[in-house]
């Protein structure tokens, strides 16, 4: 098998320099790169206590951005985080710092919303008592193109997502230490990335992405009960029912995983990202993407392009 680059991942990032000397948005300002700075006492730096979404321009468009924000204040007021701001003010905010960058297209936000500073180093929600913390980090971002010849490598390990009642994935929240964790447990056994099981020991999502499987003309996915819901997860999904693909969203199980003829995730940042291989099993006949792979991403190229261009005319 080809060797892979050590950073190989699924936000494997062209190089570009212009990230150097990025200006940031931060609690309403737009402020250069090395100035961007939060407290020790923010919430979410001591207790990962924020909800973030990951947005990406397009054509001077944010693609989907409704469907982002409906998850981001959902998220947020379920944890009752008052975010300070509308969805139009957001998006005002994002335009602004993408106006400041030059940016119209290829660029990747990170938005981030916190609980804010607190007024001791404790747990308590009520110690966080001046506002939210809101940062959005746009970067230059164009997707390597190693990601699509060579594709990921995954190691199913032994972090699973959890019960809803303990910390709910469908959370896109800043307490992503199970993610790291499985991460690591990843690269520990010679992988690239994780595949995570859900609680009953069925395949549910990477540390980092959503994780399709395509059988026989048919394309499977987790029931979505334990994994982050992600919008490019349910576009691929809608795709395909709209184009006469089957699509399943079920409980399935490592033998299903190992014998498939495609794999892929997906995600903000990289959309449809091919899987080489899974516990070093290679997936179908090539490392890159493979057939109903292509056609989802050329079908998602188009819909992003409808999209990003209808907002913009």
């Amino acid at each position: 098998m080809t060797d892979h680059p050590p950073s190989h991942s699924t936000h494997d990032a062209e190089e570009d320099l212009r990230n150097r000397d990025l200006k940031i948005f931060l609690n309403g300002k737009i402020v250069p790169r090395d100035q961007a700075v939060v407290s020790v006492y923010d919430s979410g730096f001591m207790l990962g206590d924020g909800m973030w979404e990951g947005l990406r321009l397009y054509n001077g468009t944010w693609a989907f951005f409704d469907e982002h924000m409906d998850r981001l204040f959902n998220s947020c007021k379920s944890v009752s985080l008052d975010i300070g701001m509308t969805k139009d003010e957001i998006l005002a905010a994002l335009n602004a710092t993408a106006e400041a960058n030059g940016m119209t297209s290829d660029a990747h936000c990170r938005l981030m919303i916190t609980r804010g500073p607190k007024a001791k180093p404790f747990q308590h929600p009520a110690l966080s008592r001046s506002g939210p913390t809101v940062v959005a980090i746009l970067e230059h971002s164009k997707p390597a193109e190693s990601l699509m010849k060579k594709g990921i490598r995954l190691a199913t390990v032994p972090q699973v997502r959890g019960l809803p009642m303990s910390q709910d994935a469908k959370y896109n929240s800043h307490s992503k230490l199970n993610c790291v964790i499985a991460c690591l447990q990843a690269e520990q056994a010679g992988a690239d990335e994780a595949l995570m099981l859900d609680p009953h020991g069925f395949v549910n999502t990477t540390n980092a992405c959503n994780f399709f499987i395509v059988r026989r003309g048919e394309v499977w996915t987790s029931t979505g009960d334990y994994c982050m819901n992600g919008v490019t997860r349910q576009k691929v999904i809608d795709l395909c029912r709209a184009n006469g693909i089957p699509v399943h969203e079920k409980n399935y199980s490592l033998y299903e995983v190992y014998g498939a003829d495609e794999a892929f995730l997906t995600g903000t940042f990289g959309a449809q990202t091919p899987v080489a291989s899974v516990d070093g099993k290679p997936i179908g006949d090539s490392e890159g993407a493979g057939p109903m792979t292509q056609r989802i991403r050329g079908l998602y190229k188009d819909l992003v392009q409808q999209e990003t261009q209808g907002a913009a005319g």
